[in-house]
């Protein structure tokens, strides 16, 4: 009890000394103490409250005197506040109505004074905002004048340098958010100027090529007529009195021409406005929007590109489509060089390398596929002029077309073929309209207008008229055609820009071409004709001949054209020899043929009794129409090389001689009578003799007759019926019948043996009772036993 009075002094303290508002944690260590500790607390705060009363009454209690007098004094001040009041409230009532007239002026002045302030503040505004307005108004008027390039530039000086001055004001907002529309505007406007110039380039880059490439070809017929002329020193006067060279006189006078062709000639910016292209760049840079222009522009023209390069379906029937095609391709590449040089960045130098590259693959798989539609050498001449054009224009713009002369190359084989199947026509032509006979001459006139066709050597010295040339009337033809052949394909070489070795090769090359294949193929076909007989075949030859021998005027002619010596290493040979050799082989091959062919004919009309008992002493009708054949045959073979002549002679009588003798032992053949054999024997001495007359020159002896010695040796082995002589010599080298055959002599044998049974039935019944016949019989048996005999050994000799 003693211990918790001092604790709640010091809480008591506690309170008077602390904040009302920071007594709660003093009271509640009231309530955390022993209990009954708030019992005894409140009983200790009333006694510090009584001994606090009893201090406050002692205080009032001394001051209670002063505190009356003061009360005293301020009842006295009270009278004299009254009249103080009443004084004060006068004046401020006399003040009041004396100042509401200063009042008033007053604030008359302050009005005026805050309405010039307004004015000075609008004056001030309106400085700020009338340039503003008026470059508004400004941009306004350049879009409706449609100067879209000062209008951006307006615009940027509208939001850099007005607008940040008066951008509290609504106006500027509105006018803020329409320079993004405006813009938008321009865009678009700019966009359609160039989609329209895109158009517009589309429908003129035809015309646009033409002119590129007429300027093109103008300057090199120019720079070749001044190659041509750099040499000539010949002087001339002038209408002036002053003496010039020729080269002078002409060079002005091609000036002259080439001022008054390029006064005439329109260029790309004659033909094209390309200020939109300029105007949209510009606007698209200043809008910051460069690259998506440059993007768009670039797309388009590919895809003109792409349809510059689509060539129509039947563009390879007329020159005039190939014109079309090339133009257009020019005049699109012409502008893209064009804008490559006037403008910055728009395009590049790469990018217009990458379109041409996918061009030139293009043109060059179009022309490849629509050239060899061609078939007429003119079309393809003309072709490969306007490549050529179109090579040299794009060139002198800087575009790279090696691969278009490349091309050409391809283009010439094409060329050289369509050449050669035209060639083949006026070949086949002039073979046909030949009359295969020597080409006659009644005068020197004539004979010089013959030989001004075609390089003949007369070895004939006497100029005596009338005379008959060797040759017919193809052969100078032919001779003609093949120079203009070679003119033909010297124009397709020229402006290629090779040299004349390269050229002299191609020439000598297409020659032989048109030798060996067009002109070989054309006189084999010809040899082959049914209707092409003995004469024609003969003459034939001779033509060939003739050819073979202007081969080297061919050389020669190839070589004056290019200025090639013929010694030069490279340069190719001219292979006609082989070919007319060729024809000239196949020609006498036709007329071995064709004469046994003849002699075949003839032997089908032999018509023999093979049963006949006595010959009629004459040889058979159809062999001497045979020989009066190979006669009248042999002679117009007097034109022909003696070897030929010779070997037709020869293989004609060695097939009639196999002839004979195939018709002796034809197998149909059962029977032979020896009146028959003695007939047959008078036909081969006719033979004989007209191998024995030389009908040909040249045949050494008996050569010829050698032809008939098979049939003559077993002919007379049966007229003499030496069979032991035969039997006994058989196999000796000296033998009288060496080259019959046993085979051979048994079969005919068999057949004589088998006529001489049937003859003898005939004549008498009781032949068979005859000695001497049955000796012959018994003989001809015995022979033909050994005969067997042989053919048996050598059957076995030779398996």
């Amino acid at each position: 009890m003693a211990e918790s009075l001092p604790e709640h002094e010091r809480i008591l303290q506690e309170i008077e000394s602390t904040e009302t508002a920071c007594v709660g944690p003093t009271l509640r260590s009231v309530y955390d103490d022993q209990p009954n500790a708030h019992q005894k607390f409140m009983e200790k705060l009333d006694a510090c409250i009584r001994n606090h009363d009893r201090e406050i009454e002692k205080m009032c209690n001394f001051h209670h005197q002063g505190f009356v007098d003061a009360i005293t004094e301020l009842l006295k001040v009270r009278a004299d506040a009254e009249k103080l009041k009443v004084q004060v409230t006068d004046t401020n009532r006399r003040l009041q109505d004396a100042g509401k007239e200063v009042i008033a002026q007053t604030e008359e002045i302050i009005q005026c004074r805050l309405q010039q302030r307004n004015i000075t503040t609008v004056v001030e505004k309106l400085q700020l905002c009338l340039p503003v307005l008026e470059m508004y108004s400004k941009l306004k008027e350049q879009m409706n004048v449609k100067r879209y390039y000062s209008a951006l530039k307006t615009m940027e000086q509208l939001e850099n340098i007005c607008f940040p001055r008066v951008s509290q004001y609504r106006f500027c907002q509105i006018m803020i958010e329409n320079l993004p529309k405006l813009r938008e505007e321009i865009k678009e406007i700019s966009m359609s100027d160039l989609k329209d110039f895109l158009e517009s380039i589309r429908k003129h880059s035809d015309k646009i090529g033409e002119t590129a490439m007429k300027q093109a070809q103008q300057q090199k017929t120019f720079n070749a007529a001044l190659q041509k002329q750099s040499y000539g020193r010949n002087m001339y006067i002038n209408n002036d009195g002053v003496p010039e060279t020729r080269n002078e006189m002409v060079l002005k006078q091609n000036l002259e021409e080439e001022e008054e062709h390029e006064a005439e000639v329109l260029t790309a910016h004659d033909l094209v406005d390309f200020s939109p292209v300029y105007r949209c760049l510009h606007i698209y840079s200043v809008l910051a929007d460069a690259e998506t222009f440059e993007n768009y522009y670039r797309k388009q023209r590919r895809k003109q590109a792409r349809l510059v390069l689509q060539p129509q379906s039947n563009m390879h029937e007329t020159v005039e489509g190939y014109r079309r095609y090339f133009s257009q391709i020019v005049g699109f590449f012409v502008v893209e060089d064009h804008i490559l040089h006037v403008t910055q960045g728009l395009i590049t130098r790469a990018y217009t390398d990458e379109l041409w590259n996918m061009a030139l693959s293009k043109i060059i798989a179009v022309l490849r596929t629509h050239s060899s539609y061609c078939t007429d050498p003119d079309l393809v001449l003309e072709l490969k002029n306007l490549i050529v054009v179109f090579a040299d224009t794009l060139q002198g713009y800087g575009f790279p077309v090696n691969r278009l002369f490349d091309l050409l190359f391809e283009i010439r084989d094409q060329y050289n073929e369509t050449l050669l199947k035209k060639w083949a026509v006026l070949f086949r032509d002039i073979f046909e309209a030949d009359n295969y006979s020597p080409i006659p001459v009644s005068n020197e006139e004539e004979y010089k207008i013959v030989i001004s066709k075609f390089p003949f050597q007369d070895l004939e010295l006497d100029k005596c008229f009338p005379k008959k040339l060797p040759m017919s009337q193809s052969v100078p033809q032919i001779y003609i055609q093949v120079k203009e052949f070679i003119y033909a394909s010297l124009k397709f070489s020229e402006s290629l820009h090779r040299s004349s070795t390269e050229i002299d090769d191609m020439l000598r090359k297409s020659t032989n071409l048109l030798l060996t294949r067009t002109l070989s193929n054309c006189l084999q076909n010809l040899i082959k004709k049914p209707h092409i007989g003995l004469t024609e075949l003969v003459q034939i030859i001779i033509n060939t001949t003739h050819l073979e021998q202007a081969c080297k005027y061919l050389e020669d002619f190839i070589t004056n054209i290019t200025n090639i010596s013929q010694e030069t290493v490279h340069t190719a040979r001219l292979y006609g020899l082989s070919t007319f050799k060729d024809a000239r082989h196949a020609a006498e091959g036709e007329i071995y043929t064709k004469l046994n062919q003849k002699i075949d004919e003839f032997i089908q009309l032999a018509d023999y009794d093979w049963s006949m008992t006595e010959p009629d002493g004459r040889a058979s009708g159809y062999l001497m129409d045979l020989i009066n054949f190979l006669r009248s045959t042999f002679q117009v073979f007097t034109h022909l090389p003696g070897k030929v002549a010779q070997t037709a002679c020869m293989s004609a009588c060695q097939h009639l001689s196999t002839s004979l003798m195939q018709m002796l032992l034809d197998n149909e053949l059962k029977q032979i009578s020896m009146g028959a054999i003695q007939q047959f024997n008078l036909d081969v001495i006719q033979c004989e003799l007209f191998a024995s007359s030389e009908p040909v020159p040249g045949f050494q002896g008996e050569t010829l007759q050698l032809a008939f010695i098979d049939l003559r040796q077993l002919l007379d082995l049966f007229m003499v019926w030496d069979w032991s002589t035969y039997l006994a010599d058989y196999g000796q080298p000296a033998s009288k019948y060496l080259r019959v055959n046993p085979s051979t002599a048994l079969a005919l044998l068999e057949k004589v043996h088998k006529g001489m049974k049937d003859l003898s039935k005939k004549n008498n019944i009781f032949a068979q009772f005859r000695k001497n016949d049955r000796d012959k019989q018994k003989l001809i048996e015995t022979v033909v036993r050994q005969l067997r005999g042989l053919v048996n050994g050598m059957a076995q000799q030779h398996p």
